[in-house]
């Protein structure tokens, strides 16, 4: 195989939750590697992620839309296809963390983290997928889980089973696409250095067990998820149906 492998040149993509972040990396780094790269997020400012995609040549746009609200799932899909002509690659990046005790766990958290983390990737993908089995070629479609796919967490039940939802929804969905060439994958962050984990990473006795159990001994970089994302995005990877990536500095294997 080739370095060519790992080239996307031409393919159109989405990446949502992209207006800085994990997203926004993972929508550089695919705008590198040579795709147009379509944005989102919830703030109707587009960023500097759409500046930097268009210094690498790329077309690019910018989509601000709440993703707990089910209009939004069909109008990215469609703007993407509107903008590109096509969509090549679907990356599930955006999802939100609430913390609080199991036991007071407001139901409003619960019900906002299942519709973002978990039905909005369900729903995207659906519809990206429509649009690749219709048009033909095979497609890519990458879901951001979380190490709390495998493990449960603490103060967080909304996020840890929204989470495992969607790596066995991963799962799911290759089984059915694999043999139409749309693969269907999911990347597992360790514990990055993001605005989700400002809480922990600002509790030094929380941040000191964290870094303490990490092989790696440091926090995960947004630009650490690129490399995976290539790979999954691109024909390197044309042979890998439903596998969870993990990218936690070694965590998993503690």
């Amino acid at each position: 195989m080739s370095l060519e492998a790992f080239r996307i040149d031409g393919k159109n993509a989405l990446v949502t939750g992209s207006h800085k972040g994990l997203g926004a990396s993972i929508a550089i780094a695919l705008a590198k590697a040579g795709a147009h790269v379509g944005c989102h997020g919830r703030s109707g400012a587009s960023g500097a992620c759409c500046d930097a995609i268009r210094r690498e040549g790329r077309k690019t746009f910018y989509f601000s839309g709440d993703l707990t609200d089910a209009k939004t799932y069909s109008a990215l899909v469609e703007k993407t296809v509107a903008e590109f002509g096509s969509i090549d690659i679907l990356v599930n990046n955006a999802g939100l963390i609430r913390r609080a005790p199991a036991a007071d766990y407001p139901v409003e958290f619960w019900n906002e983290l299942l519709a973002v983390n978990l039905t909005a990737v369900f729903r995207l993908s659906q519809l990206a997928g429509r649009q690749m089995l219709q048009k033909g070629g095979g497609g890519k479609i990458v879901n951001i889980v979380s190490v709390l796919s495998f493990q449960g967490g603490i103060l967080v039940p909304a996020y840890a089973a929204a989470k495992g939802g969607v790596a066995q929804l991963t799962k799911a969905l290759a089984n059915e696409w694999a043999s139409q060439k749309i693969n269907v994958n999911a990347i597992a962050p360790g514990y990055m250095a993001t605005d989700n984990t400002t809480a922990l990473r600002d509790d030094p006795a929380r941040s000191r067990q964290i870094l303490e159990r990490i092989p790696a001994a440091r926090w995960g970089e947004p630009d650490d998820l690129a490399g995976a994302a290539i790979f999954l995005c691109s024909a390197a990877s044309d042979y890998v149906h439903g596998h969870v990536l993990a990218v936690d500095g070694g965590w998993l294997a503690r």
